[in-house]
């Protein structure tokens, strides 16, 4: 069971950021997603650390109806899953899609997610990025 529940909170994670079809992306469902105290790095192309307060501001207005970034999704290619308990980690490599001021763009690299069983279920503790060049 615990494999199918991260299965699904990892694909309502990549979800979050889903802004096709003029809608704006759900970045605050992170809040949900997440522990409150949780952390969020990026190593490349800069490196920088975010709580979870700090992620979403940024995202929900790059992300939203007209922003900067238009048609994005981002989904994983591959993964893989250690279950340790309470504990799991997930690697996998990820790719991206959208427009960004009217240009369209590819990308991706890869993530990696900490999760923890909670009462209320598995979250998400950390998760960091590295995008290719």
């Amino acid at each position: 069971m615990s494999q199918a529940e991260i299965d699904a909170l990892t694909t309502e994670f990549f979800g979050s950021f889903d802004n096709r079809d003029g809608k704006g992306a759900d970045v605050a469902r992170l809040r949900g997603l997440m522990l409150p105290g949780g952390v969020i790095v990026v190593t490349a192309p800069e490196y920088h650390a975010y709580t979870v307060e700090e992620f979403i501001g940024p995202r929900e207005e790059l992300l939203a109806p007209g922003g900067r970034v238009t048609g994005f999704h981002e989904w994983e290619v591959s993964a893989r899953t250690e279950i340790h308990g309470g504990v799991a980690s997930r690697v996998g490599e990820y790719a991206k899609a959208g427009v960004m001021e009217g240009k369209p763009f590819e990308g991706g690299g890869m993530k990696t997610i900490q999760f923890v069983r909670t009462p209320d279920g598995w979250r998400i503790s950390a998760f960091a990025w590295h995008d290719r060049p």
